[in-house]
């Protein structure tokens, strides 16, 4: 596209500059509409378990209930605490929306379509995530108010101790494809195993880290039965319990931006991404775009599925997974993997 503009006789610096915003564009506007519609998706599935219609009156089918909210918040006024440190409360939900966003520049929909498709693409996603606990810890302190303070500390403590375990996840997968590039990974899972099935899930060495990941990315994302930092019974709401308008929207848009980008890392990560289950060439006649959004949606499917079911741990129950089963099982099967693979890829013995 850079060079597109050139032939229209921009210097290259704004050919790239007006190139790189049209890609940035291109993404966040569809995942500005797709968190909508995804908030719709996540309120009738819900109600699909609890036998109940859900949102059905606003727009056909209830389509546009998400859009009634959103301008309902917009219309509301911003009340700021009057003890609230002013500063750092607004800027606390701009961190947690920002960070949302920005983490979708590595994520790749199919072959070449990629904003940056850079060789640390994983560690980019792993150091830009982890900033997004900065947003709750912030608003937490801010707010001057017990309740968003006891969930600043139960969000600092539940997102560190279940990025602990992602990150040895991770290395093993890492270990397995021999590149941080989130491309890379996706193609060193076609014909993974028997030689036409696509993904390291069905690798019975990867798959009981790919349940980990999973359950992590519950955690991660504050999602039931993890949603202690929103606990309504204890915090009313948490970390959001000061805020309104358009302040609470932007953690309700990054809420929901993570929750579908960790559905995109399960399929990416574990399950072949933009490549189809299994290696036949007949399958590949649809567009590797449709097979990885049809991956995320059913991994969302997954996630509300468990939110309607699953009832909340105590926070006790949610410290012990992470550190005493998740911690030593993730750190023991790196252990295991790296030595899997001395011994079969690189002939340690032989």
């Amino acid at each position: 596209m850079t060079a597109l503009f050139q032939t229209w006789g921009l210097p290259f610096a704004w050919a790239s500059f007006a190139s790189m915003l049209i890609g940035i564009l291109a993404i966040a506007l569809p995942l500005m509409l797709a968190v909508a519609m995804i908030i719709y998706v996540d309120r009738k599935i819900w109600a699909a378990m609890a036998l109940r219609r859900g949102p059905n009156v606003v727009g056909p089918w209830g389509l546009l209930q998400s859009f009634a909210d959103g301008l309902k918040v917009f219309l509301q006024e911003t009340i700021i605490p009057s003890a609230a440190n002013k500063g750092l409360f607004l800027l606390a939900p701009i961190i947690t929306f920002t960070v949302a966003l920005i983490v979708w520049a590595v994520i790749p929909f199919a072959p070449g379509v990629v904003l940056a498709d850079i060789n640390i693409g994983l560690l980019y996603i792993l150091a830009a995530s982890s900033i997004g606990v900065y947003g709750v810890i912030i608003a937490g302190w801010a707010s001057n108010s017990k309740y968003p303070f006891y969930s600043a500390l139960r969000a600092a403590a539940q997102m560190v101790s279940y990025e602990v375990s992602i990150g040895f996840v991770l290395i093993s997968v890492v270990l397995w494809t021999g590149s941080f590039n989130m491309s890379a990974i996706i193609e060193g899972q076609r014909a993974h195993v028997f030689g036409f099935l696509n993904g390291y899930g069905f690798n019975p060495l990867l798959f009981p880290m790919a349940v980990v990941f999973f359950i992590s990315a519950l955690a991660e994302t504050a999602r039931a039965p993890f949603d202690l930092t929103e606990a309504e019974s204890e915090l009313v709401a948490g970390y959001q319990t000061e805020y309104s308008s358009m302040a609470f929207a932007l953690y309700w848009l990054g809420e929901y931006a993570n929750v579908i980008l960790m559905c995109g890392l399960n399929a990416i990560l574990f399950w072949g991404g933009w490549l189809p289950p299994i290696d036949w060439a007949p399958l590949y006649m649809v567009p590797g775009i449709v097979w990885f959004f049809a991956k995320l949606f059913a991994f969302f499917f997954v996630f509300s599925w468990v939110k309607a079911t699953v009832p909340r741990y105590r926070y006790d129950q949610l410290m012990r997974l992470g550190w005493k089963i998740f911690l030593p099982l993730s750190l023991f099967w790196v252990v295991l993997v790296s030595g899997w693979l001395e011994v079969t890829r690189y002939g340690v013995f032989g």
